[in-house]
């Protein structure tokens, strides 16, 4: 929020810190990231969410959230459980990822509930490293390498 108009109006710019150990601190958590968001990480091997459901239709026809029960249905008898509302409600570019990745499937067959479940792992994992790096981020701006 604090760069949202200077973002309208240019590039985003990366700000260096003159503190080494902080350098690498924001470093490490910025590769952590990257293997996220590339579904390469480790970390992803234990998926927080499971793909569940008697029905053997795997065809994504109707997104729908159930925030009481955790669930992301793709229709009446299949779904995805364990998605929180901050999962289901995190939005990278504009979007709201979880509910895009399947809304730009509807009407298909379901090929990899797994790799959603890594997605969904994957967001999780982001929202705890963005919220070390807003912590550290003040001592960012307090020491600029000009």
């Amino acid at each position: 929020e604090k760069y949202a108009e200077f973002l309208k109006i240019d590039f985003p710019r990366v700000p260096f810190t003159s503190n080494l150990e902080l350098f690498k601190k924001i470093g490490e958590l910025g590769k952590q990231l990257v293997q996220l968001h590339l579904l390469e990480s480790d970390e992803l091997d234990t998926p927080i969410a499971k793909y569940q459901g008697a029905s053997e239709n795997d065809r994504i026809e109707k997104v729908v959230y159930n925030e009481d029960e955790q669930r992301v249905y793709i229709n009446e008898g299949k779904y995805f459980e364990g998605i929180n509302s901050e999962l289901w409600q995190y939005h990278i570019g504009g979007y709201q990822v979880l509910y895009k990745y399947l809304k730009d499937r509807k009407g298909r067959i379901l090929e990899d509930a797994r790799r959603y479940c890594k997605i969904a792992t994957a967001l999780q994992k982001t929202i705890g490293l963005q919220k070390e790096i807003d912590l550290l981020y003040p001592k960012v701006e307090e020491n600029i390498l000009e």
